[in-house]
C-alpha cells in the first residue's frame, strides 16, 4: 500500500484517523495500523521488522546497563542490524563479485528484498549509538519502542526519525487545529508532487528509458533524463510531505527531508537539501566518527569518498549504484579541494546550471539497469546522433500533458517556494486561498487515481 493510491486514501487513512482520534491508546492504534499497513504489502517480513524492533530495544537497554562494557554491547548490536542488512540486501551482489574474482559459478541466493530494510536498519542503527552517546535514555516499554519502529507514515521510504527526534512525543503529544491543518496541507502538497507531476512524467520517463540509448536521439537521451530528473525529486520529495503531514495529524514532528534541492549552487550544497535525513545520518553516524575534516585534507578527502561509496551502496546493490556514489563523492573532494571556490565565484544561476547538470548525469547511473546502459546514455548525450536503427518517436510518448508535467515541474523545482512545513498560524486571507487550492488538488488527484493512472514508486526498491 502506497500513499498515493485509492486504498489508503479513502480507507485505510479515515479509518485510522477516527480510531486515533476517537481512543485513548494512541500508541496502540498507531501500533496496530503501522502492522496492517507494513502486512498489506509484505505480510510475510511483518516477524522481521518486529524481530528488528526487539533487538534494538534489546540492545538498548544492554548498553545502558553494560557499563564498561557498553562499546562491546553497541559493536554487537550494530553489526546485528548490518548483518541483516547484508544478508536480505547484499548477499546476492557480493556472491556475484566473490564468483567473479574466484572463477567459481557460485549459486546466487534468491533473497526477496523486504520493504523499507534500509530505512528501518538505518533508525536502528542510530538508536543504538546514541543510547551509548548518552544522548538519549533508553525507551522502558517495547511497545511504544516497536511503535517507533513501525510507525507506517516513515516506514517504507523514511525519512530515517532518529528516536531521540521524537523521544518526548512517544509518551505525550497533542494534535491542535492549527497542527491539523498544517499537516493536511502538506499532505496535499506531497500527494499533488507525486500524482499530478510524478507520476504524470514518469510515464514520459520509463517510455524513453525502456526504448534504450541505442535507439534514442541525442534531443530524445537529454529529454529521458530531464523526465526522470522531475520524476526522483517529485516522487520522493511529495512521498516524504505526505509522511511529514501524517506526523502533524497524529503529533510527531518528522525531520524535513527536501529543500529545493535543484536550487543548489554546489554538489555540496545539493546534499544539505536532498534526502536530508539519510544525508545527516552518515554524516553523524559515519563521517564524524571517521574524523570529519579534522585531521588534514587528505584524510578529509578520503572520509567524503568512502562515505558517498557506501551512500550509493545503501540505495542498491548493484555497480551502477556504487558509481552514482562515487560519482558524488568524487565531485564532493573536488569541491573541497577547488571546485567550491570556484563556483563561489560564478553568478548564481550559472552555479546553479552547473550542478543541476552534475546531477543529472549522475542520475543517467542511478536510473540505468546496468553500467553499459549508462555508459550508452551517456555516449548518446554528448554524441550527435539521430538514433539507430529502430530510431524511437519520443514525441509519441511526451504529449502536451507531460511536458506540462515537466515544465511546471522543472520551474518550481528551481524556484524559491514559501515553506510549506512553517508552523505559523496561517492568516485569514492565505487560509481562504490555501483551503480551496488543497481541496483541488485532492480532487484533481482523486480522479487521476480513480482512472487507473500510472502510480509507480521509485523508492520501493531500496
Amino acid at each position: 500500500m502506497v500513499f498515493s493510491s485509492v486504498t489508503f486514501l479513502f480507507y485505510f487513512l479515515p479509518a485510522f484517523l477516527l480510531l486515533y482520534y476517537v481512543l485513548p491508546w494512541k500508541n496502540s492504534v498507531l501500533l496496530v495500523a503501522s502492522l496492517l499497513f507494513y502486512a498489506w504489502g509484505e505480510p510475510r517480513f511483518v516477524p522481521l521488522l518486529m524481530a528488528s524492533a526487539l533487538l534494538n530495544y534489546g540492545f538498548g537497554v544492554a548498553i545502558a546497563r553494560a557499563g564498561e562494557r557498553r562499546k562491546l554491547v553497541l559493536g554487537l548490536g550494530v553489526t546485528a542490524n548490518l548483518g541483516m542488512l547484508g544478508y536480505y540486501k547484499y548477499a546476492g551482489f557480493f556472491t556475484s563479485i566473490a564468483g567473479q574474482l574466484t572463477g567459481n559459478d557460485f549459486a546466487i541466493p534468491a533473497i526477496v528484498l523486504p520493504l523499507g530494510i534500509s530505512f528501518f536498519v538505518f533508525q536502528g542503527i542510530s538508536y543504538l549509538v546514541d543510547v551509548y552517546r548518552g544522548d538519549v535514555d533508553p525507551q522502558k516499554s517495547f511497545w511504544n519502542f516497536a511503535m517507533y519502529k513501525a510507525m507506517f507514515p516513515q516506514l517504507i521510504a523514511g525519512p530515517i526519525v532518529r528516536y531521540r527526534q521524537i523521544a518526548a512525543d512517544v509518551d505525550h503529544r497533542e494534535v491542535t487545529a492549527q497542527r491539523l491543518w498544517q499537516g493536511v496541507r502538506q499532505f496535499m502538497l506531497g500527494l499533488a508532487q507525486k500524482v499530478l507531476v510524478a507520476n504524470t512524467v514518469a510515464q514520459a520517463a520509463d517510455a524513453l528509458w525502456q526504448a534504450g540509448p541505442a535507439n534514442l536521439s541525442t534531443a530524445g537521451a537529454w529529454l529521458a533524463v530531464a523526465c526522470y530528473t522531475i520524476q526522483i525529486l517529485y516522487d520522493f520529495a511529495g512521498y516524504s510531505n505526505m509522511a511529514l503531514g501524517i506526523g502533524h495529524m497524529i503529533g510527531f514532528t518528522y525531520p524535513p527531508n527536501f529543500n529545493r534541492p535543484y536550487s543548489a549552487v554546489s554538489v555540496t550544497d545539493f546534499w544539505r537539501r536532498w534526502h536530508i535525513s539519510l544525508s545527516s545520518w552518515f554524516r553523524d553516524y559515519l563521517y564524524i566518527p571517521l574524523g570529519g575534516n579534522r585531521h588534514g585534507a587528505l584524510r578529509t578527502y578520503v572520509n567524503l569518498a568512502l562515505v558517498f561509496l557506501l551512500c550509493g551502496l545503501w540505495h542498491g546493490a548493484a555497480w551502477t549504484f556504487v558509481l552514482w556514489g562515487a560519482w558524488h563523492g568524487a565531485l564532493l573532494v573536488l569541491e573541497r579541494g577547488f571546485l567550491g571556490a570556484w563556483l563561489e565565484r560564478l553568478p548564481r544561476s550559472v552555479a546553479q546550471a552547473w550542478t543541476l547538470l552534475m546531477v543529472m548525469l549522475g542520475w543517467v547511473l542511478f536510473r540505468a539497469p546496468d553500467v553499459p546502459t549508462a555508459l550508452q546514455m551517456l555516449h548518446t548525450m554528448f554524441i550527435p546522433t539521430a538514433g539507430g536503427e529502430q530510431v524511437h518517436q519520443w514525441r509519441i510518448d511526451v504529449g502536451a500533458v507531460q511536458w506540462t508535467a515537466l515544465v511546471i515541474g522543472a520551474l518550481l523545482a528551481a524556484w524559491r517556494l514559501p515553506d510549506a512545513t512553517a508552523p505559523a498560524q496561517p492568516a485569514r486571507w492565505k487560509l481562504a486561498v490555501q483551503l480551496p487550492l488543497a481541496l483541488a488538488a485532492f480532487v484533481l488527484c482523486s480522479a487521476s487515481l480513480a482512472s487507473g493512472t500510472y502510480n509507480p514508486f521509485i523508492y520501493f526498491r531500496f
